[in-house]
């Protein structure tokens, strides 16, 4: 579903390369976790994928479901299916959270060719998933993130994701800033989704969050490149021993 192959990218501010030769390939119904120290290019990688122009790819490429992305804008990529979970979600005073959510999902419908949905069956699918992650339909008329708690902001974004059903999920650091039982909430609603025809690529420093979503794969990112992947164990091993023995060994 994703192939990234020698990836390049740097900073269009100032032209600081990030992404040094990254290949990375992500297969459909496949659950995969990037992890890494800080710096190594986490959040970049996430914001590329999603089309945020801050950056700038110089070489390589992104091929999703066989097709390049780099000429998209980010609603194309949206519209295509590519959802992006933020680390540290924006907050928007003003838009109701739900007239946020009615606007998206009726921008997607529309870029596909498919019917708006009318107001009864848009609040049907909403408070449906709004239950399933312990949000009352209250919050969803608060604006969008305002106030709201980590836990809370988190819930949103897997809230947007379940609605919006998307084939290719970025979560980045979606544990943040969460207490345990928030945790929960958001990995079971991550959890949800997995299916053989979508793919999830978890960005993480912990364990912990994988502990609840279970990973198949796991990748170590390093100074813009993945050097080392592996199963669910490998995770396990960076809890127990840190990331020096890995990037001693790949140096």
């Amino acid at each position: 579903m994703l192939e990234i192959k020698n990836l390049h990218a740097r900073i269009a501010e100032d032209g600081t390369e990030i992404i040094r030769g990254l290949n990375l390939t992500v297969k459909a119904g496949e659950v995969a976790a990037i992890m890494g120290p800080n710096g190594s290019g986490k959040s970049t990688l996430s914001y590329i994928l999603a089309g945020r122009d801050d950056y700038e790819v110089t070489e390589g490429e992104i091929l999703y479901n066989g097709e390049s992305i780099l000429e998209m804008d980010p609603a194309e990529r949206a519209a295509a299916g590519i959802f992006l979970a933020f680390q540290y979600p924006l907050e928007i005073p003003g838009v109701a959270t739900m007239e946020f959510l009615k606007t998206a999902i009726n921008a997607q419908r529309k870029a596909r060719g498919e019917e708006e949905l009318k107001i009864p069956e848009m609040l049907k699918r909403v408070r449906a998933a709004a239950d399933e992650l312990d949000m009352s339909m209250d919050m969803l008329k608060r604006p969008l993130n305002v106030g709201f708690s980590g836990g809370e902001k988190k819930r949103a974004e897997i809230l947007q994701m379940k609605l919006l059903e998307p084939k290719l999920c970025v979560l980045d650091e979606t544990d943040s800033g969460l207490d345990i039982d928030a945790l929960k909430i958001v990995a079971d609603g991550v959890n949800a989704l997995r299916s053989p025809d979508r793919a999830v690529l978890v960005i993480t420093h912990y364990q912990r969050l994988l502990d609840y979503i279970v990973p198949d794969t796991v990748h170590v990112l390093y100074r813009g490149q993945v050097i080392k992947s592996g199963d669910k164990d490998l995770a396990l091993e960076l809890e127990k021993n840190g990331y020096a023995g890995v990037i001693d060994a790949a140096a």
